[in-house]
């Protein structure tokens, strides 16, 4: 009974020891993310998600975009880069012209009103 018991005791620090590890590094942030709409939201979403995002959530009525990422696979530049590349201007890049042009018309931040 003692060598199970100590078995258990072993297992539980081995695993509360990874669960700590795992979290430490998880950082929760937001930047502001130019958009008008749901579409936006998809695009804007589903290019942040990035290897290392744990979840990305914009909001179209304030612009911010919530993220949770583990810092040891990503950061906030890696992120808001692939976020520009989509189209999207944010607070630390501008999109290209190019992949400003590929929006849906409706969805051009820059001359459209939020719908």
């Amino acid at each position: 009974m003692k060598r199970f018991s100590a078995c258990l005791v072993l297992l539980l620090l081995v695993f509360g020891y990874t669960a700590w590890g795992e979290n430490h590094n998880i950082v929760t942030d937001h930047k502001k993310v130019e958009g008008v709409c749901e579409q936006c939201k998809k695009r804007i979403e589903d290019a942040a998600y990035v290897k290392g995002v744990k979840t990305a959530e914009w909001n179209p009525d304030t612009r911010d975009l919530y993220l949770r990422y583990d810092s040891t696979k990503t950061n906030t530049e890696i992120i808001l880069k692939s976020v520009a590349k989509a189209g999207h201007d944010n607070e630390l890049f501008k999109a290209d012209d190019a992949d400003y042009a590929k929006l849906p018309k409706c969805c051009r931040y820059k001359t459209v009103k939020k719908h």
